[in-house]
């Protein structure tokens, strides 16, 4: 399972989540901790990736943009 860390998550849970065999990148580890939510939907759908977060919004941009995927957690 390919997952895209949002920033309200620990880079402690990444690391515990790649122990456990899970492929995770972090927008701090590429930078991108700016990154808008409408891009960061963007950069997961891109990659094949499902958004690890822990704010609300996400689930709404992705009904307001239309698209199936990413999925969110």
């Amino acid at each position: 399972m390919k997952l895209l860390a949002d920033m309200g998550i620990s880079l402690r849970t990444v690391a515990w989540l790649r122990d456990a065999g899970y492929e995770v990148v972090h927008l701090y580890e590429e930078g991108l901790e700016t990154l808008p939510d409408d891009e960061i939907l963007v950069k997961a759908r891109t990659e094949g990736r499902i958004v690890l977060t822990l704010d609300f919004d996400f689930g709404q941009l992705l009904a307001m943009s239309g698209e199936s995927l990413p999925s969110v957690i």
